[in-house]
């Protein structure tokens, strides 16, 4: 199996590149706009857990265990050409993505980690920690409430190029709540769009339908994620923008669309 894939790629499927990674690829095939970037696939992971794969189960601190070992250099090697395929020294995300994840009966977001403004060597790094948050508690719990056995998961990672946001959040494009495919969800913040996934921020809803928004609520947005020299942190939003709304009508129309 390949370690790297183009963002775009036909063989992008749930196993080789998780949820994230498939639901990427064919927005990337649908002409989409969709940031560049690449796939870093399951084989990739499978191929270095190898050297100590069984240990896993067994280790009271199983991340540990990614932070002590080298990825094959052939692997590096590999992820580095890709990225500086993308330009010089660019700015990525670095994105879990896991092959238990987003499935009709359950969804895993939030269980793994992801890394925004990583640049050159940091992104190895960044690449084993994700692939370490496979093992992380919450991952690890959501799985057993839900009989999903931990030797069948494996984590992909998507790269790609990093927005430079001034807002962000998530678009449904079925109500997460009732089901509605007939309504449209955004929820956005300021900043990045860590601080609203990670669920830091209560951020404002959207709801578009027919064309037109159909209801709205103002968040308390409190909290916004933004990118510093090496990474991102949380700092507090100005309050003359924590009233004020994120998406005008017509821009979430335009989303919706």
């Amino acid at each position: 199996m390949k370690t790297v894939l183009p963002l775009d790629d036909a063989a992008a499927d749930l196993a080789t590149v998780g949820g994230k990674g498939a639901s990427l690829a064919r927005l990337a095939r649908a002409g989409l706009p969709v940031p560049g970037g690449f796939h870093i696939t399951t084989g990739a992971y499978r191929a270095f857990v190898s050297a100590f794969g069984e240990e896993i189960a067994h280790a009271e601190e199983a991340r540990g265990l990614f932070a002590e070992h080298d990825m094959p250099a052939e692997i590096a090697a590999e992820i580095r050409r890709a990225y500086e395929a993308l330009g010089d020294d660019v700015a990525v995300a670095v994105r879990s993505s896991a092959t238990a994840e987003d499935l009709p009966d359950m969804s895993f977001a939030g269980q793994q980690d992801t890394f925004l403004n990583v640049r050159g060597e940091a992104l190895l790094d960044a690449v084993k920690r994700c692939w370490a948050s496979l093992w992380n508690p919450r991952a690890i719990a959501y799985r057993e409430q839900n009989g999903v056995p931990h030797d069948g998961v494996a984590l992909a990672v998507v790269v790609q190029e990093l927005v430079e946001a001034e807002s962000a959040g998530v678009m449904f494009t079925a109500d997460p709540v009732t089901g509605n495919r007939d309504e449209i969800v955004v929820n956005a913040s300021w900043g990045l769009g860590e601080a609203v996934v990670g669920g830091q921020v209560t951020p404002d809803t959207v709801v578009v339908s027919g064309g037109a928004v159909v209801r709205s609520q103002v968040g308390d947005k409190t909290v916004m994620t933004v990118r510093t020299p090496d990474g991102t942190r949380e700092e507090p939003v100005p309050e003359e923008l924590r009233g004020r709304p994120v998406l005008e009508g017509a821009r979430a129309v335009e989303l919706a669309a």
